[in-house]
C-alpha cells in the first residue's frame, strides 16, 4: 500500500505507509486470535453505551446484530481479513461498517484501542488460565491412577540420580500430584489478581463521557474495573504472572519426562511408553524412543523463552502504551499453545504407560538402599548416638561391597564383627518392603501414608 492513506485513520498520513512498514505494523497475522474476546467487549461496550444515553437503542441493536454476523463469517472462514487495517480491532470495524453502516462509527465512542487491546488480551490470557487449569486437574487424576495401583510397588528413591532409600511407586507419583496442584494454585492466584477490566480507561486518561466501566466489567465476568487508567493500558504484568505459572508448569513436566526418557531406556526398563507415545528408527529396528517425553521435555525451553522475552520488552517502557507492546502477543500464545499441548501429551503418556514392577523392586533392593535403617536401628535398639550409627553402617556397607554383596546378605556374625551389640533383629529391617512401610511419618513413602494422600486429593478433584 504505498497511495493514500488507510481510512480508518483519516487523513493525517496523506502519503500513505509503504510494505515494509505495513509489514512490521501489522498484527491480523496473529491476533486475529482474539476475534471473540474483541467482539464481546464490543457488545459489552455498546450495551453500556446505550443504557447511560450515549447511544441511541437503534443503534445499539444494530452494531449487536452486524457483531453477531462478523463472527459467524470469521468462525466459518469467509471474513476478509486485511493486512492494511493493521489488527482484529480495524478489521471487526470496517468489517461492521460494510455492514450496518454509519452506526457502526459510534461503536467506538469512549473506547480507544489501547483499553480494547487491553481487554482482549486479558481475557484470552483468563481464558489460557482457565484450560491451564482443567489439564492440570486432568493430569493430576493420571497420576492419582498410577499411585492408587502402584501404593506398594518399591522402587529406588534417588539422590544425585544415586540409588538413596526405597520408595513405593504411589509415593513417586503423588510427588507430581502436589507439584501439580502448585501450579494449579498459581494459575488459580494468577486468574483471581488479573480479573480486573480495563475497559474505559481509554488511550491513557479515561473518558469525558458518562460510561458505567462497573457494568462493562459484570458483563464480562470481572470482579472489578481496573482502579488508574494509566496502568489499565499500559501493563501487561497479567501476561507475565501467566507465562510465569506457565514455566515453573512446564519445568515439573520437563522433569518427569526427563524420568520417563531415563526410566524406559534399555538399562532401567522401570517403564513401558505406550506405542502411542514412542517412535522407532529409521534404521535400528529394535528402537523405541520416547519422543514424546523428549519434544516435551523441551517444550520449557520456548515456554520460559517467552517469559523472558515479554520481560524484556516491557522492562523500558515508559507510561503508558508503546508499540512495543505489540510483541506481547504472539509469545504468549506459542507459550500458552504449547503448555497446553503439553498438559495434554503427559497426561496421555502418564496414563498409558506401564510399571515394570520386577525391574523396580530389584533396583530397589540394589545400592545398599536399606542403609539408613540400618542405621535407624542402631539408634533405636542400641541407643547409639545417630553420627556413631552412621559410622557402623558405613562399616558394614564397605564390608558388603568388598564382599561384592548387599547388606540383607551380610551374617550377623559379620555384622557382630564391626559391633558386637547387633542381633538378628536387625534383619527385620533390611528388606525393602519393610523399609518402606515404617516410614509412617506424615507425607512419608509407607503405603497407609500414600493411600491416605490419594484419598486426600481424590476427594479435593472431586
Amino acid at each position: 500500500m504505498t497511495d493514500g492513506a488507510n481510512s480508518m485513520w483519516g487523513g493525517r498520513f496523506a502519503g500513505g505507509v509503504n510494505a515494509i512498514m505495513e509489514a512490521i505494523n501489522a498484527s491480523i497475522g496473529f491476533d486475529k486470535r482474539l476475534y471473540a474476546q474483541d467482539i464481546a467487549g464490543s457488545r459489552a461496550h455498546a450495551a453500556m453505551l446505550a443504557a447511560q444515553g450515549i447511544l441511541t437503542e437503534a443503534d445499539q441493536q444494530a452494531i449487536d446484530a452486524g457483531l453477531t454476523k462478523v463472527k459467524a463469517e470469521i468462525e466459518a472462514g469467509d471474513f476478509p481479513f486485511s493486512p492494511a487495517l493493521e489488527d482484529i480491532h480495524m478489521n471487526i470495524e470496517a468489517r461492521l461498517r460494510d455492514l450496518i453502516g454509519e452506526p457502526a462509527g459510534r461503536l467506538h465512542t469512549a473506547r480507544s484501542r489501547n483499553d480494547q487491546v487491553a481487554l482482549d488480551f486479558r481475557l484470552w490470557v483468563r481464558e489460557q488460565c482457565d484450560a491451564a487449569i482443567t489439564g492440570l486437574e486432568a493430569l493430576m487424576r493420571a497420576f492419582l491412577g498410577q499411585a492408587e495401583a502402584g501404593a506398594d510397588w518399591v522402587m529406588p528413591g534417588f539422590t544425585h540420580l544415586q540409588t538413596a532409600q526405597p520408595v513405593t511407586w504411589g509415593h513417586h507419583m503423588l510427588a507430581y500430584v502436589e507439584m501439580l496442584a502448585r501450579d494449579k494454585s498459581r494459575f488459580e492466584d494468577a486468574r483471581r489478581r488479573m480479573n480486573e477490566c480495563p475497559l474505559g480507561a481509554a488511550a491513557l486518561a479515561g473518558t469525558s463521557f458518562p460510561i458505567d466501566r462497573h457494568a462493562t466489567a459484570a458483563a464480562l465476568g470481572f470482579d472489578r474495573p481496573t482502579a488508574n487508567s494509566l496502568d489499565s493500558v499500559s501493563d501487561r504484568d497479567f501476561a507475565l504472572e501467566f507465562l510465569g505459572a506457565a514455566s515453573i508448569c512446564a519445568m515439573h513436566l520437563s522433569r518427569f519426562a526427563e524420568e520417563l526418557v531415563i526410566w524406559s531406556s534399555a538399562q532401567f526398563r522401570f517403564v513401558r511408553l505406550s506405542d502411542a507415545f514412542s517412535t522407532g528408527s529409521s534404521i535400528m529396528p529394535q528402537k523405541k524412543n520416547p519422543d514424546a517425553a523428549e519434544l516435551l521435555r523441551a517444550k520449557l525451553g520456548r515456554i520460559l523463552g517467552a517469559n523472558v522475552a515479554l520481560f524484556t520488552v516491557m522492562k523500558g517502557l515508559a507510561l503508558t502504551y508503546s508499540k512495543d507492546m505489540q510483541e506481547d502477543k504472539e509469545l504468549t500464545f506459542d507459550a500458552a499453545d504449547n503448555l497446553m499441548l503439553g498438559l495434554a501429551a503427559m497426561e496421555g503418556m502418564v496414563r498409558d504407560m506401564t510399571a515394570n514392577t520386577d525391574a523396580l523392586a530389584s533396583a530397589a533392593a540394589s545400592g545398599f538402599s536399606t542403609a539408613t535403617d540400618l542405621a535407624d536401628w542402631l539408634v533405636r535398639e542400641l541407643n547409639l548416638p545417630f553420627r556413631d550409627a552412621h559410622h557402623v553402617t558405613g562399616s558394614l556397607v564397605k564390608m558388603a561391597e568388598d564382599a561384592g554383596i548387599d547388606l540383607p546378605d551380610l551374617t550377623l556374625e559379620q555384622m557382630q564383627s564391626v559391633h558386637a551389640a547387633i542381633t538378628s533383629e536387625v534383619f527385620g529391617v533390611l528388606g525393602v518392603d519393610n523399609s518402606v512401610r515404617s516410614r509412617v511419618s506424615y507425607g512419608g513413602t509407607a503405603p497407609d501414608q500414600v493411600r491416605l494422600h490419594i484419598a486426600r486429593w481424590k476427594e479435593v478433584l472431586g
